[in-house]
Parts: C-alpha cells; sequence; structure tokens
C-alpha cells in the first residue's frame, strides 16, 4: 500500500482529538490483541501495507520471520513491533538505508544507543524543517483561495488579500 494510504489511516486512527501526544503514538502501536503469531496477509492488513512491502523489507534485512514447516512466514510479536516501527520510519521520510543502518546498529546491542539517538535528532530536525516547509506551503495555498474568494481552513489568520488594485498576489507572482 501507498506510504500516503498509510498515512491517511494512521491519522484517522489519531482522529482530531487535539495535540498529538505520547499516548496516541501508544494507540497506533497497541498489540494487545494482536495474535502470537501471524502470516503475511494479516501482518499486511494490520499495518495498511502489501506483502511484497513485507517480503521487501525482510530481504533488506529489516525484520527477521521465521518460517512454519511449509515454508510460510509467520510473524511474531517482536517481528510486528519493529514492523510498526519501520513503517513509522518510513511515513516520516526516512530513507531505507538509514532504516537499514539505524536496524544495523539495533541488531548490534545497547552500545550502539547513542549513534541511535544522533540518528533519530537527525531524523526529528529534517521533520520539523519538512514541517515548517508543509506550513509555509500551506499558508500560500489559504492565501490564494482567499484571494478567490475562498474560505480558509479554521487555522488560518486573516489573511489581507486587498491592493492598490484590488487584485492580489504572491510576492513574485504577476498581477
Amino acid at each position: 500500500m501507498a506510504t500516503d494510504d498509510l498515512m491517511n489511516r494512521a491519522l484517522a486512527t489519531l482522529g482530531d482529538d487535539g495535540p498529538l501526544s505520547v499516548e496516541a503514538i501508544h494507540r497506533l502501536t497497541d498489540l494487545a490483541d494482536v495474535p502470537e503469531s501471524m502470516v503475511i496477509t494479516e501482518v499486511a492488513d494490520l499495518l495498511d501495507i502489501s506483502p511484497h512491502t513485507l517480503r521487501y523489507y525482510e530481504r533488506a534485512g529489516l525484520v527477521e520471520v521465521a518460517r512454519d514447516s511449509n515454508g510460510h512466514r509467520v510473524y511474531d510479536a517482536d517481528a510486528v513491533r519493529r514492523l510498526v516501527f519501520l513503517t513509522r520510519m518510513r511515513l516520516s521520510g526516512m530513507p531505507m538505508r538509514d532504516l537499514q543502518h539505524y536496524i544495523s546498529l539495533v541488531d548490534a546491542g545497547e552500545h550502539t544507543v547513542p549513534e541511535r539517538l544522533d540518528m533519530l535528532l537527525e531524523h526529528r530536525d529534517t521533520i520539523r524543517r519538512r514541517i515548517r516547509e508543509l506550513s509555509l506551503s500551506l499558508t500560500a495555498t489559504e492565501y490564494k483561495i482567499a484571494t478567490y474568494g475562498g474560505s480558509t481552513g479554521p487555522d488560518v489568520q486573516d489573511l489581507d488579500t486587498g491592493t492598490a488594485t484590488g487584485r492580489t498576489a504572491l510576492p513574485h507572482e504577476p498581477l
């Protein structure tokens, strides 16, 4: 399933009930009702990703999956928890090579915690920059909507759409 679909599902799970919090993240990763072992289609449905993506994560060395006597993949709770983390990091834009490096550090043991922390701090800074860029793009879009007489979202400050000519434009945009 596409990243956009996974993000839409994650946002729908969180709802519109205020700011995001650690509790909201715990709701997303709550695996209490998950069976002890799952087959690939069950995990794919749970995470809203394709079986192909799960097989790709396995080939990329991001998750180890046991096999039953028939050779079918059997995902235990640890594998599913790791996949939840992986899908969240992919949604946040973390490149596969960084995920692979991060997972290799996790697998190497506790002595790699400082390097993992550094990676996550850097990724957090990248996410914050993207949020600022997207906020600027949203403001420009809301400005143009107001310019054309549309209504902006409730979280948008009053936009001054008037100019001396009665027409409006963003900087460097022809009137």
